[in-house]
């Protein structure tokens, strides 16, 4: 069975056309022709159905109400991403404190990735306990702007130098929209613990008027949103603000936002 892609757009159609089992993208109200798609913070995430090392999926469906984090792969035996992999695994129960799920995409059969858990548990102490799609017609890799949407061919045809972009960690909400997009070289490896502080940084301006500043961690103070005037902010922070110039307005995090279960 070959992996299909069902597509978003951004009005909230959806187009869906599948030829011998491979699934392609219409994005008709962009018009940006063989059905090339780049995503940006704030577009409807691309749903799409695949296999995992989980079972089959609806991606959408999957995540439920939940937040998720999409994390992607060149290939399978990769020493980078053997270590990523293991790693997001040692530290999972973070994400499940935040009720964040956890999937990772390869360019490489399901099959390939069973093979490749033995690895990760032997060299890192911990095997994938999450699922890892089999994106082996790169039809979600070029649905989520990660590999040219000309390519042909599949991941068979294919090395990790190929497919260098597919590099990507994406933070999606339960609106199903996309809330971070990183992306990182192959020589580089990914900092999950960042990715855990900007989801708490995520989660608590989308329940609060503030904004977080550079370096911010769980517990620390917090920046009053551009957006909030000084009106209002007097009813939320009646015991005021620090003010080093008028648009920088600074208070503690809001009670209750520190998940008790949280070690951040």
């Amino acid at each position: 069975m070959r992996v299909a892609y069902l597509g978003v757009l951004q009005d909230g159609d959806l187009a869906r056309r599948t030829i011998f089992g491979a699934a392609h993208f219409c994005n008709d109200p962009i018009k940006r022709g063989a059905y090339e798609m780049t995503l940006k913070i704030g577009d409807i995430a691309p749903d799409f159905e695949a296999h995992t090392t989980e079972g089959v999926i609806r991606f959408h469906d999957w995540i439920g109400q939940s937040w998720a984090v999409l994390f992607s792969h060149p290939k399978d035996f990769t020493p980078v991403c053997t270590t990523e992999l293991g790693y997001i695994a040692k530290i999972k129960p973070e994400f499940d404190k935040r009720n964040v799920k956890i999937i990772g995409l390869s360019v490489d059969p399901v099959e390939n990735h069973s093979r490749w858990a033995i690895d990760i548990k032997e060299t890192q102490g911990n095997a994938p306990n999450y699922p890892l799609i089999g994106d082996i017609d790169l039809s979600i890799s070029k649905a989520w702007g990660m590999l040219p949407a000309e390519l042909s061919g599949d991941a068979s045809n294919r090395t990790a130098a190929d497919n260098q972009t597919v590099r990507n960690v994406f933070v999606i909400g339960p609106d199903k929209k996309i809330k971070l997009i990183l992306v990182y070289p192959m020589t580089t490896g990914r900092n999950f613990d960042e990715v855990l502080r900007v989801i708490d940084s995520l989660q608590l301006t989308a329940n609060h008027r503030v904004a977080t500043p550079a370096q911010w961690r769980q517990g620390e103070d917090v920046i009053i949103a551009g957006s909030v005037s000084d009106d209002e902010a007097k009813k939320i922070y009646p015991n005021g603000w620090q003010a080093p110039r008028p648009y920088l307005r600074i208070v503690p995090q809001p009670e209750g936002t520190v998940p008790s279960s949280s070690s951040k």
